[in-house]
């Protein structure tokens, strides 16, 4: 069963994945007066309220600090998370309609709403340890099935991030360790994981050390695993999935292959417009 939810999380990300790179969203966000990396920040923390940057350093978990605090300083005397909340969603419905036409409408996408939202409803309860997952869930249910699948997504992506985010604590690693061992993994290049966090090199050099110092990374220019790093990442990625696997186990193996069926076409759509490095993992 963990296979299965791990390839049905990775298939229907691009659905939830796509606000993050959508110019709708921009648009909307703009239009409140946020701008640049603080609309990515507000309307992804919204649904916690108007909490203090700490707590979006806490659970964002892998940004530069100054970067969050940067970008959220003013945001909610600017505007407030409510109507963050709305244009967030009323920039996900502007852009499948966009990009998926018709389908936002077909049977494929009544019948995938239906199953993901059973998938997530089914732990709306377990929120204990996973606060952004917790925030959502008081999000409202839209009641459009393309909205609806988006909410649902949305809903599971936080609870893996959430577990994610507890493995990778519990394993010791800060936040710039973790995207340097993602790196190592060779899944993204290092260069983009830092500066997309906004990471100085002297910091990431540091943590490169650090790391090498406790036998997780090679010595070379571009450093990979060690057998212990490959070791210790592999008990991370277990840990996510064995905490990430309640709601697609709800549904059971059977729908989570028709979920991977019913929203592929979408995921690929979406990421063939606005984020083509996803198409490997569809």
């Amino acid at each position: 069963m963990i296979e299965a939810a791990r390839r049905t999380w990775r298939i229907l990300e691009p659905y939830h994945g796509m606000i993050y790179f959508a110019p709708e969203a921009v648009a909307e966000y703009e239009k409140l007066g946020i701008h640049g990396r603080t609309g990515y920040f507000a309307s992804r923390s919204a649904a916690l309220g108007a909490v203090p940057a700490p707590v979006v350093v806490a659970t964002f978990y892998n940004f530069n600090p100054d970067l969050v605090t940067k970008s959220m300083a003013g945001a909610w005397s600017t505007t407030d998370p409510a109507t963050v909340l709305t244009a967030r969603y009323t920039a996900a419905d502007r852009a499948l309609r966009a990009i998926l036409g018709d389908a936002i409408v077909s049977p494929e996408m009544n019948r995938a709403a239906s199953l993901l939202r059973e998938a997530a409803e089914a732990v709306v309860h377990d929120v204990t340890g996973r606060p952004l997952f917790a925030a959502h869930t008081a999000v409202p249910w839209p009641n459009e099935p393309h909205l609806a699948l988006w909410h649902a997504q949305t809903l599971l992506r936080e609870y893996r991030g959430d577990a994610h985010v507890a493995a990778l604590l519990t394993a010791g690693l800060s936040g710039i360790e973790a995207l340097i061992t993602h790196a190592a993994s060779g899944a993204v290049p290092a260069e983009t994981l830092r500066t997309s966090r906004a990471w100085p090199e002297a910091d990431w050099t540091t943590a490169v050390e650090g790391l090498r110092a406790r036998g997780w990374l090679t010595e070379d220019a571009a450093p990979t695993f060690t057998p212990e790093g490959t070791a210790r990442r592999a008990e991370i990625e277990k840990a996510t999935d064995e905490n990430s696997v309640r709601p697609y186990a709800a549904v059971g193996e059977s729908a989570c292959l028709e979920l991977q069926t019913l929203v592929r076409p979408f995921s690929r759509a979406l990421a063939e417009k606005l984020m083509p490095w996803a198409l490997s993992r569809q």
